[in-house]
């Protein structure tokens, strides 16, 4: 059978009280649920560590059925990646908004770290929106977009 829908997008970060206030705070995700140790056998067989420690957090993306984990794996410790959106590996999620401009004016006064401030798409199938590419606390890419307004 095919894949037929998507259930949600995992980050491994070093800190999850940091991001759970990062994506929940700023990006306004509400949390669903947060596990304060994940030690099952099936997860540690899925994950691929028979040891493994980890805790996680669930939040809803407002509007979608998508959600965002936040997981940080409390043993074994991983390794930080360059984490850059030509490197093979890098991923990210664009999130709709409804006004890029003054969303960012205020993530900014956060200091939150961005890769590009605003920038009008004056050509190709987004053309008339406004995005911009950004990172959260552990350097994981972050897509803000605003599609042209009907």
């Amino acid at each position: 059978m095919p894949i037929y829908g998507a259930n949600h997008t995992s980050y491994t970060v070093s800190d999850l009280d940091r991001s759970v206030a990062f994506y929940r705070d700023l990006l306004g995700l509400e949390v669903v649920h947060q596990r304060p140790e994940i030690t099952n056998a099936y997860w540690r067989a899925v994950v691929g560590f028979p040891d493994a420690q980890a805790r996680d957090a669930f939040l809803k993306i407002p509007g979608s059925d998508h959600h965002i984990e936040l997981i940080q794996y409390r043993h074994p410790l991983g390794t930080p990646q360059t984490l850059t959106p030509n490197n093979p590996g890098s991923s990210h999620v664009a999130y709709y908004v409804d006004d890029l401009v003054p969303f960012f004016e205020r993530l900014k006064a956060a200091d939150v770290q961005f890769i590009s401030e605003p920038i009008y798409l004056d050509e190709g199938p987004n053309k008339g929106g406004w995005a911009l590419y950004m990172k959260d606390p552990d350097g994981i890419v972050i897509e803000l977009f605003q599609p042209v307004k009907k």
